[in-house]
């Protein structure tokens, strides 16, 4: 199945100059949908993974699912001010602006391996604030999943030394 078939391009989306990936389309087909977990999961089955996190809100969308067929706790890596005390975050550089997301210090056990999750890869800000939060906490990322990465930000540059698997590339 071919992904691109799934996702819709909306230009100068949430501001001018800006070509937006839009995956609602995906997930209006449960086939399309399942076909992307499914593809995952194929990637990381037997994997030392420890947990799958999701950074929200769309990382949500495929790492819940994820974990659950790979069996694996969920954690989620929220936006600024959504999750309980106590909490550790990190701000960082969007494709159009800057941001701050958090996760519960107790998301991680000291020495789990991790495996991040997120729709897309951009410039990389947010998958590598992610990568601190787990590291800060005592985890590590085994690897970084998206479904659609977008080659010219970049992204893989500031994601050195991280394992990256995109399902599809701009």
């Amino acid at each position: 199945m071919d992904l691109k078939n799934w996702i819709r391009a909306i230009p100068d989306y949430p501001k001018p100059g800006i070509l937006f990936r839009d995956l609602t389309p995906l997930w209006k087909s449960p086939e399309a949908f399942n076909y992307t977990i499914d593809c995952f999961a194929e990637k990381y089955l037997g994997a030392p993974i420890d947990a799958v996190a999701g950074i929200e809100s769309r990382g949500f969308m495929f790492g819940v699912p994820l974990a659950l067929k790979l069996g694996l706790p969920f954690i989620p890596i929220r936006k600024e001010n959504k999750l309980p005390p106590e909490v550790v975050g990190v701000d960082f550089e969007l494709e159009y602006g800057t941001g701050r997301i958090e996760m519960r210090v107790d998301a991680v056990v000291q020495g789990d391996s991790v495996l991040v999750v997120d729709d897309l890869l951009a410039t990389g800000g947010t998958a590598e604030a992610a990568a601190k939060l787990i590291q800060r906490v005592g985890g590590q990322v085994l690897a970084m999943a998206f479904v659609v990465e977008l080659e010219t930000l970049n992204g893989r540059d500031v994601l050195k030394g991280h394992e990256i698997y995109s399902l599809v590339t701009y």
